[in-house]
This record gives C-alpha cells, sequence and structure tokens, in this order.
C-alpha cells in the first residue's frame, strides 16, 4: 500500500503521518475542532432550545419577555453566513484565544455558528413531545424539573441523537471552511496544500477522509436513535 501510494499520490505520500502538515495532523485537528465545537455549541444548543420550548406561550413557564431574546439571537444567529461570522467574530477570538488561525481559534466562530442552528432543531424537536404526556405528568404533580428530564428528555432523546448527528456532520463542513482561511485540519489541507499547489490528490484523499468521518457519524448517530427509540 505505502508503495502504490508514492508511486501514484507522491504529494500525499509526502505529507507523511508525523509533522505539523502532516495527515495524521489534521485528521485530529478536524477531529477537535468537530467535536470541540460541537460540544461547546451543543451545550449552548440546548440551553437556548429548552429555553425558546419552556417559555413559550405554551410552555411550562412562559415568559414572553424571555422567549423573544431567545428567539432573536437564534434567528439573528442563523442568518449570519459563517464565512462573514469568521470575519465578525475575529476581535472575540483574538481576546478569548490571542490569535485568529489555529484549530483553537476556529472553535469560537464554530461555536457561535453551530449553536443557534442546534437550537432550533432542539426547539422543533421537543415540540414533537406528546402534549398530553406532560399535561400527565403535571397532573401527578411532577416539578419543572422532572418534566424536562422525565418527559422531554426520555420522550424526545431518539430526535435528540438525531438532530445532533445532523449538527455533527455541519460541524464537518464548517471546520472544512474554517481550515480553508487558516483554522487547521482537513480543510487546510485541502485548499492551501491541495488546490492552491497544485497538489490535486491532496486535495481529493483530504475530501475523501472527510466523507469517511461524515459517513461514520451518520452511522453512529443513527444506531444510538434507533436504540433509544420508542417506535
Amino acid at each position: 500500500m505505502g508503495h502504490f501510494i508514492e508511486t501514484y499520490l507522491p504529494n500525499v505520500y509526502a505529507l507523511g503521518w508525523t509533522g505539523d502538515m502532516s495527515w495524521g495532523q489534521a485528521i485530529w485537528e478536524t477531529i477537535y475542532m468537530t467535536f470541540g465545537a460541537g460540544i461547546i455549541g451543543g451545550i449552548l444548543g440546548l440551553i437556548f432550545g429548552f429555553g425558546l420550548v419552556l417559555s413559550a406561550e405554551d410552555g411550562i413557564k412562559p415568559n414572553r419577555s424571555v422567549y423573544q431574546i431567545f428567539d432573536k439571537v437564534v434567528s439573528i444567529g442563523r442568518a449570519i453566513p459563517f464565512i462573514i461570522m469568521l470575519a465578525i467574530v475575529a476581535p472575540i477570538t483574538q481576546l478569548l484565544t490571542g490569535t485568529i488561525i489555529g484549530p483553537t481559534a476556529a472553535l469560537v466562530p464554530l461555536t457561535l455558528g453551530v449553536f443557534p442552528f442546534f437550537a432550533r432543531q432542539v426547539q422543533v424537536a421537543l415540540l414533537s413531545v406528546d402534549p398530553g404526556k406532560i399535561e400527565a405528568a403535571q397532573a401527578f404533580g411532577a416539578t419543572d424539573r422532572d418534566i424536562i428530564f422525565d418527559v422531554y428528555i426520555r420522550e424526545g432523546r431518539s430526535e435528540l441523537i438525531r438532530i445532533s448527528t445532523v449538527t455533527l456532520i455541519s460541524m464537518v463542513g464548517l471546520t472544512a471552511m474554517a481550515g480553508a482561511i487558516g483554522g487547521g485540519g482537513l480543510g487546510t489541507t485541502a485548499i492551501a496544500t491541495g488546490y492552491d499547489r497544485f497538489q490535486f490528490d491532496v486535495m481529493w484523499v483530504a475530501t475523501i477522509i472527510l466523507l469517511i468521518f461524515i459517513i461514520i457519524i451518520q452511522l453512529v448517530g443513527d444506531l444510538l436513535a434507533k436504540r433509544y427509540s420508542h417506535k
């Protein structure tokens, strides 16, 4: 295999597996950005998603002012194209990380780019929970905490897993976009090393690895969603 790659994919072989510009480093940076921003953005998305559902007019804690704040933040966040988000939050990124390039710096715009999308998906998933079960829980004296964990999360966990899967897949694409302008990872490898230097074998291999990541995330997500489905 090594001989085949060296012969037919010389630029791919030249990058090697170790070193600052290697395949191993690029893959690790992509994983780091995907799951790092995914976890932080996921937590924010859950907070805003639950906030939208709970504070809605027909929620268990209706509060018009809170709902409007959450709704406007999510709507505005979703409306900003990610490539523009990268530029807008550059001063914040510089303040928090001390730089605007590299995988750690990319976590800031990636998190801000993904959490509004995830929050809206969480809202839709929670609204699909049967209102009758919420009313039954309230009738039996369940607390707000009980309803959140024993009704919303328990009944909606399969759908929450599905939307988390979709979000992580979107994250892979966003990391590639961030990498194209210096964020690191396979995006940098595909564009800066492959496309810009006319090393198209590098560009195609980086793209194939990204596709493999997406397939793995989709398969794992489908398995977990099926495992925790009530149907």
